[in-house]
């Protein structure tokens, strides 16, 4: 993304081409969110993922052949190509980890998941600069269609049984078989009745599971803000080098969220428990309120740490916010994570947009806090949201812990099911 949004503005040179790009990709993800579950139902999901890398490889062999006059429509097909099957992509991944690994080791896969791509962050950032500044962008352009064929290959190799018509899964216990059937009939009956989309009722089907995604969406329309007010706020601190503060800053959030997966890990397989739905809530404020302090002018050791506890939030929500959703049934599950990516999407598109304007008339620190504010608040009612669902006795005990008379493990608490 580095290569191509510089490569955009390069080539038009003007700045609203870089929005342009910018929205089409967004709105290409956004849809793709919306029919995601219903690609899920029809086709496997491994095929999606594969053809999803397929698609992108090819389409960054435009950029690399498209002669000078047909640049400008090349960029406008990659932004295309690459927000659609980006989503696409995502949510197939997502909603197929129970399957690959079990249900039991979902949290333990997102978490190793969520590091690797942490990881990988930070190395595309760095070497972003690199390669454009040594190379040019052709090269830039040639790797990124190499990792779109690496990862492609990868997916192919991918333990994943089916997906869609024909699909071969392990069975399940009875009692979780059962389970799953009883969200299914739920959700169908829901959608039939008031004739809404299969993916409004599977979130109808989760107590609580409605404001977690609607929070999530909240928190990408936050997200957007502290993104766009970075450069600004690393560009008032020092003009002649403004890419040093945000490449250190994100660095440390990557850091920052590869500990906290480290953690995440270590407790899971110490006490055979996942990331509570309050760990979602109380992750999201802690986050919100990091990314808040870090344009508030402190020195810069202190903004450092701010940043490690920015990541260490950041993963813990996204591990707790996967790990939810992935409670749902095989049928449900691909439209609730369709529904995520729109949301999502709509959020950081909609607050790149009013960010954007915002930041030509107030501080960054000003637009942060407002941005993150209001995901502060939505965090806090899904907070009480869960607070009250355990006081009224509506979650349930963890898998197995019900009839053992087990501790309840807390890792379904507020994305709880009918039946269970």
């Amino acid at each position: 993304m580095v290569a191509l949004n510089l490569f955009v503005y390069e080539t038009t040179g003007r700045a609203l081409a870089l929005g342009l790009f910018m929205a089409v990709r967004l709105g290409a993800g956004f849809v793709a969110g919306l029919l995601a579950g219903g690609l899920l139902a029809r086709w496997k999901a491994k095929s999606i993922m594969l053809w999803a890398n397929v698609a992108q490889a090819a389409v960054m062999l435009l950029l690399i052949f498209a002669p000078d006059g047909l640049r400008t429509a090349a960029l406008m097909a990659v932004s295309l190509v690459v927000g659609g099957c980006g989503t696409l992509f995502m949510v197939a991944l997502r909603s197929s980890i129970p399957e690959m690994v079990g249900a039991d080791r979902r949290g333990w896969a997102n978490s190793l998941s969520i590091t690797g791509r942490s990881l990988a962050m930070v190395a595309g950032f760095a070497s972003a600069g690199v390669v454009v500044s040594l190379v040019g962008y052709t090269a830039a352009f040639v790797v990124d269609m190499t990792t779109f064929t690496v990862c492609a290959v990868t997916v192919a190799l991918l333990p994943i049984a089916g997906g869609g018509r024909g699909k071969a899964t392990a069975p399940e216990p009875a009692e979780a078989a059962e389970e799953g059937m009883e969200q299914e009939r739920t959700a169908e009956k829901k959608a039939v009745r008031r004739r809404t989309p299969v993916a409004f009722a599977a979130l109808a089907a989760a107590p609580g599971l409605g404001l977690m995604v609607a929070l999530r969406g909240v928190d990408a329309f936050g997200s957007s803000s502290h993104n766009a007010a970075l450069p600004v706020y690393s560009s008032e601190l020092d003009a002649s080098r403004p890419a040093v503060f945000v490449s250190a800053f994100w660095c440390l959030w990557a850091l920052g969220n590869v500990l906290a997966q480290q953690l995440i890990q270590r407790y899971a397989k110490r006490t055979g428990r996942s990331v509570s739905a309050l760990g979602f809530g109380y992750g999201t404020i802690v986050m919100s309120g990091a990314f808040i302090l870090a344009f508030a002018g402190f020195p810069l050791a202190a903004t450092a740490v701010v940043a490690l506890v920015a990541g260490a939030a950041d993963g813990l929500t996204e591990v707790s916010y996967t790990s939810h959703l992935q409670t749902l049934s095989d049928k449900l599950r691909g439209h609730a994570f369709g529904l995520s990516a729109t949301f999502e999407n709509l959020g950081f598109g909609v607050g790149t947009i009013l960010v954007a304007v915002a930041l030509d008339r107030y501080s960054p620190l000003a637009v942060v806090a407002w941005s993150h504010g209001a995901a502060i608040l939505v965090a806090v009612a899904f907070v009480f949201r869960v607070v009250r669902l355990r006081s009224a006795g509506r979650a349930p005990a963890g898998r197995g812990e019900a009839d053992a008379g087990g501790a309840h493990r807390g890792d379904r608490d507020g994305a709880e099911v009918p039946g269970s």
